[in-house]
Parts: structure tokens; sequence; C-alpha cells
């Protein structure tokens, strides 16, 4: 939004996001995302018109931005023009891309075992077994408490995981040994995996940037994948898929289901109906009597 004339759309905005409990950083997002329409427009955005509209989103593909960050730009106008605006006829023009979904990558068992152990020292060697041992994000890894160790129960408490949702993930004995080493080195307070200000935790790009070394001293070209390679490797243990649902905090079973395409022994142990035909085969070469 441009400074002079769209700062009270920036408030009402802003606003209507509070009024709704968007997290800060949606509402950072958004209202970057209507500051860059004005910028397009040359005026207020509470001016536009369809044709506006039309022509802001072929200017974003053809500047060539990637899928995420239009979808991201439509939800923040739609939001913008049906909410604050109260305009639900420009948002009938906005239209969001499909992108089609990838199969994730996977490490194999082998691959996790040199992948942890080529972690940049214990703290992110702790960290990186959190997210394979337990399902976690990158973000609910760096803001795990230490009271969130549940060692009675064995479990780890994820608070406001995505979607603002709390959940309870598993706790493995071999992780909570791990963790007691990481906490007789460093006797972290409060956050778990504390950053340079202890006041603070880690933030969301230490860990990438760990992940990245490790992956290179283990040779190992593939990006890490440890949240992925937790739920295929349990597939493969065949653990209800449901189970694996809520481990991992996901809202709808498609989410989940998109493991099945990579869990190579779920496969493997699927019989071909062609197979069921073998006894068919072996009466059709019986010689006539």
């Amino acid at each position: 939004m441009t400074e002079q004339a769209a700062s009270p759309l920036r408030r009402r905005m802003i606003e209507d996001m509070t009024i709704r409990k968007f997290a800060q950083k949606t509402q950072h997002d958004y209202v970057q995302r209507v500051k860059d329409f004005a910028k397009f427009l040359g005026r207020s955005p509470d001016t536009a018109k369809p044709e506006d509209v039309r022509g802001f989103q072929l200017h974003l593909t053809s500047s060539g931005a990637g899928v995420p960050k239009i979808n991201s730009t439509i939800s923040a106008l739609r939001f913008f023009f049906n909410v604050s605006l109260d305009r639900p006829d420009l948002s009938r023009h906005l239209a969001t891309i499909h992108e089609p979904r990838k199969v994730p990558v996977v490490l194999s068992p082998e691959e996790v075992v040199r992948f942890l152990e080529a972690a940049p020292g214990i703290k992110y060697k702790a960290a990186f077994s959190v997210a394979y041992g337990a399902g976690l994000r990158v973000a609910e890894v760096a803001t795990l408490k230490v009271s969130d160790i549940d060692s009675k129960r064995m479990m780890l408490r994820v608070e406001q995981g995505k979607g603002r949702k709390d959940r309870y993930a598993m706790l493995s004995p071999q992780l909570l040994e791990l963790l007691r080493d990481w906490y007789r080195v460093a006797r972290p307070q409060a956050w778990l995996f504390p950053g340079q200000n202890p006041v603070n935790p880690m933030t969301t790009r230490e860990i990438p940037r760990a992940c990245h070394a490790a992956a290179e001293m283990a040779e190992i070209k593939t990006p890490h994948t440890l949240r992925h390679s937790f739920a295929t490797h349990l597939l493969e243990q065949n653990i209800d898929i449901r189970v694996i649902q809520v481990l991992l905090g996901h809202a709808k079973l498609d989410t989940t289901a998109l493991y099945t395409r990579v869990a190579t022994n779920t496969i493997r142990d699927v019989m071909s109906p062609l197979d069921r035909l073998t006894p068919l085969q072996s009466k059709k070469d019986e010689p006539p009597t």
C-alpha cells in the first residue's frame, strides 16, 4: 500500500487480521503482498478495478514469480478485498494456481544414520534426531521447551504447531537419551535448543544450514527430509496411516497418504492381480488328457 493514502487501509487490514487471530508472520506477509499490488497500481489499492486485478496477475506470471508466491499473493488480496474493502466483486477475478504435488524425497535408514553422525555438534545431532525420531517440522523443533519433554509418558508436547494446534509427538527411549546427553552438556533453561541469545530459541534458519553441512559431510546429495523419512519409515513398518497422521499433525488424511507413494516396502508387499492368475496359467499349460 502507498504510505500516504493507504495507511488507514493498512491499519484496518491489520485490525481485521488481529480480530481473526492471524499469526504475526501471516499479517506481515499479507500486508507486504497488498503493498506489492499498490506499487503495481501506482495508487491506493481501494481504487482497483477488475482489469487492474487481472493485469497484476499477468504481471506476476510474466515476471517469473513462483507458484507459492502467486498463491500467497492471491490469498492476501482475497482477504483484503473481501474483508477489509468489502469488495467481493474484485476477489472473483483472482485465480489460484494448482501446483502438482511432488513425491517427497526420502532417505534410507542407512543414509539417516550417516546424516545424524555427520551433524555439526551434539546440539544439531539432537535437533535432527527430534525431527526424524518424532516427525517434527523445523519450526516445531526450534521452539521446543525443556518442559515439553514428558519422560514419564514418553511424549513430546508440541505447542502451537501448524494451524496453531497443540499435539503430542512420540518420544522414543533412544531419543530421550540423546536429549539427556544434550541437556547434561548445555543445561538449557527454557528453550531446549536456545539461540545465540539464550533468551530466544534458535532460528528456523539455523537448522537448514546445519542440515546442508551435515548432508555434504555425509556425501548425501538429497536435501534434508527427516520428517518425510520419519513418516515413510513408519509406513514401511506397517504402522496404521491414521496413527501417522496424528503424529505428524496433519489435518487431512490425504496429506499423509502422499507418503504411501514412496514407502517401498508397502509397495513391494502388495500382490499384483497378475500374480493371482498364476494358478490359471499353470492349469492352461497342463497337457490335455
